[in-house]
């Protein structure tokens, strides 16, 4: 009787560590983007871009090419098909220039996506500005839907001499869960991607399925 006693009482106690597991990491899930925010705030590593919104440069230094790689992450709980329509662009420093994404949610749920940029070299960050982003807003997508994502960003002039390759990229992290409160006009508001006009040249991305 003692020994099934003793089985039982550790049984319990299995169970709530158990419990107390699994509390703990739907919690670290709904924190895993302001946390890599922070993390990238404190550190500097792979620099956070924080040049947004419109940007009109002085004029554009065309003795000088600029690479600029395109990376596209899920993160490791995101099942969607994430991945860059340019995977490489080159521009001037001052030039203004389109690219863009495509994410596919190939699930049979809606869900709703944040793509968190990052920068490398980190001393680059400071120099390049996102004049419209897909990261800007969440992105809602239905079951088995696609949507091209567009970034128009213009280098600074003013970036140093030494750099000449630029890689950026963005992390999509799955957000469903914390929008689960949400009203319907803001998730209306947040599906909402404008696409934006490459004042230096024709946009040639096609509409892509994956």
């Amino acid at each position: 009787m003692n020994n099934a006693n003793r089985t039982h009482k550790k049984n319990r106690s299995i169970l709530r560590t158990l419990l107390l597991a699994s509390v703990l990491m739907f919690g670290f899930g709904f924190a895993l983007v302001p946390l890599y925010d922070v993390f990238c705030r404190i550190t500097g590593l792979n620099g956070k871009v924080t040049n947004t919104g419109p940007y009109t440069p002085a004029g554009s230094d065309t003795s000088r090419h600029i690479r600029v790689q395109m990376i596209a992450v899920n993160n490791e709980s995101m099942p969607w098909e994430f991945k860059a329509l340019t995977p490489m662009v080159s521009v001037y420093p001052g030039e203004s220039k389109q690219a863009a994404y495509l994410a596919y949610n190939p699930t049979s749920q809606r869900m709703v996506a944040q793509a968190i940029p990052s920068i490398s070299p980190s001393e680059a960050a400071q120099y390049l500005h996102k004049v419209n982003c897909f990261c800007f807003d969440q992105q809602p997508l239905n079951s088995l839907e696609s949507r091209e994502m567009p970034l128009l960003f213009v280098i600074d002039p003013e970036l140093p001499d030494h750099i000449s390759t630029i890689t950026l990229s963005y992390t999509l992290f799955d957000i469903t869960s914390t929008q689960a409160t949400s009203t319907p006009s803001t998730s209306t508001q947040a599906n909402t991607s404008t696409p934006v006009t490459d004042s230096s040249q024709p946009n040639n991305i096609g509409r892509n399925t994956l």
